[in-house]
């Protein structure tokens, strides 16, 4: 199944407005990565902890890597990154657990 690109928003001295992205649990996602491009993600729901999944694109003797998994608490906001090419690819894949996830990739 295809992932949804979600689009990189480039810092600027003069600043500019994030936007994100609210997040496909069914779909799931992917950010363009160069090495310095972090996401910041909020879980803007009222209940319930939810978890973001970065999936690393190297293997270690031909076995996948366990992706590094984040629990984010009701109303919490993180900043992630920056995420290595030589780990997690030039295609970071993110998934998130529910549409509660608001996703804006960053790139410094």
């Amino acid at each position: 199944m295809p992932r949804a690109a979600v689009p990189v928003t480039s810092a600027s001295r003069s600043g500019v407005a994030l936007t994100p992205t609210t997040g496909d649990p069914v779909n799931n996602h992917y950010v363009d990565n160069d090495g310095r491009t972090g996401i910041v993600v909020k879980n803007t729901g009222s209940t319930v902890a939810r978890t973001v999944t970065f999936r690393l694109a190297r293997t270690v003797d031909g076995f996948s890597v366990s992706p590094r998994t984040e629990s984010l608490t009701v109303g919490e906001e993180q900043l992630f990154g920056p995420f290595a090419i030589s780990e997690y690819g030039g295609r970071l894949l993110v998934d998130v657990d529910n549409a509660e996830l608001k996703l804006t990739p960053i790139r410094i």
